[in-house]
């Protein structure tokens, strides 16, 4: 039986869902054993299981706000675009550690602006060139769902700061929150232009895209799907501050693994569940599981590591070095430690310092 958040999210976006299938279908490669557990219900009926199945997976779907990729303008008069991978991203070190042979596909959007009247021949080069299929929203669409719901309300709300504090106040409004979902089932759009849904795993990132797992299940139940979440999950008592609490949660457990980077993490999200939804879990031998509506949804702790082959190209890089030396010829004789921080609402660098 399918999740009863359906009806509250396509309300919103009308009343079914379209999928369009119009893009080219990838060709597939070998498959690789021991990446990701198995998701299928009858494998997954227990979740204390000692020592879960791997999957036969062919291909990955990574969806994200963002592609990991460049993009920059033609110059010297010339029409179109280049574009190149971003090594900096997060979504595209994933890759690492998945092995060569499985072949990845993105899912995102751009960070700069494409008019429509390119956007096809953008999409075409991406898709044969990266294996990434741009989702092209509206900016003004764009501004309400990442400038508005996404860090208006859930970004400073699971980082603990409430709607109620000077500077986020206000009251709660409902159009961003419409154009979040719209934006989600944009996304799913374009996953359905590329997935085979009975061979690929869907590997959804981040709180942008919380209700995506809605949209793909209702299109095919038994799509393998997994969510990871790179930002804490705040403890009940914040996160029922939220009006549309309940509508996420339901969305969240249409996945079939939910993952955090903490125990701490989950353990707010479990209680969450418990007291909002009614959804208790079950716990054996390291495994932990929500059954909801006839599946089980396993709940894992993934904490995110450093990539040291990005870390250390850096290091080596000229700049670097020649910075390096700086500081030494600079505080001869005394010891220095130096740090790489986010500036941010929640980054406190100086307190960092006078901690040390």
């Amino acid at each position: 039986m399918v999740s009863r958040s359906y009806s509250n999210l396509l309300d919103l976006t009308g009343d079914s869902p379209t999928f369009s299938r119009r893009g080219k279908k990838l060709s597939r490669v070998a498959t690789v054993a021991g990446v990701l557990s198995e998701l299928d219900d009858e494998s997954r009926s227990n979740v204390g299981s000692d020592a879960p199945s791997s999957i036969s997976q062919e291909r990955m779907i990574i969806v994200g706000n963002q592609l990991p990729l460049r993009a920059h303008r033609k110059s010297d008069g010339e029409t179109g675009w280049n574009f190149s991978w971003d090594e900096d991203s997060l979504l595209l070190q994933l890759k690492d550690g998945l092995g060569e042979d499985v072949e990845v596909i993105y899912v995102g959007c751009l960070k700069e602006e494409i008019e429509p009247s390119e956007q096809d021949d953008v999409a075409q080069t991406l898709l044969e060139t990266f294996k990434c299929v741009p989702a092209f929203i509206p900016p003004e669409l764009f501004t309400k769902f990442y400038h508005g719901f996404c860090k208006q309300h859930l970004w400073p709300l699971f980082h603990y700061m409430l709607p109620l504090s000077p500077d986020l106040g206000g009251r709660f409004d409902r159009s961003l929150w419409q154009a979040y979902v719209s934006v989600n089932k944009i996304f799913a759009d374009k996953v359905m232009e590329v997935i085979t849904p009975e061979d690929d795993f869907v590997w959804v990132h981040d709180y942008h895209l919380m209700v995506l797992p809605t949209f793909l299940r209702k299109r095919f139940n038994r799509v393998k799907l997994g969510f990871f979440l790179h930002s804490p999950f705040p403890s009940s008592e914040i996160y029922r501050t939220l009006p549309v609490r309940n509508e996420l949660l339901r969305a969240l457990l249409n996945s079939d693994l939910i993952g955090f980077h903490t125990f701490d993490y989950a353990r707010h999200f479990l209680s969450c569940c418990s007291r909002m939804l009614g959804v208790s879990y079950q716990s054996k031998r390291g495994y932990i599981g929500l059954e909801y509506y006839g599946r089980t949804v396993s709940i894992k702790i993934l904490p995110v590591g450093i990539h040291m082959g990005q870390l250390c190209s850096v290091l080596d890089l000229p700049e670097t070095e020649a910075k390096v030396a700086e500081l030494q010829n600079k505080y001869k004789g005394r010891t220095v430690l130096l740090g790489v921080d986010v500036h941010g609402y929640f980054q406190r660098n100086k307190l960092e310092a006078s901690g040390l």
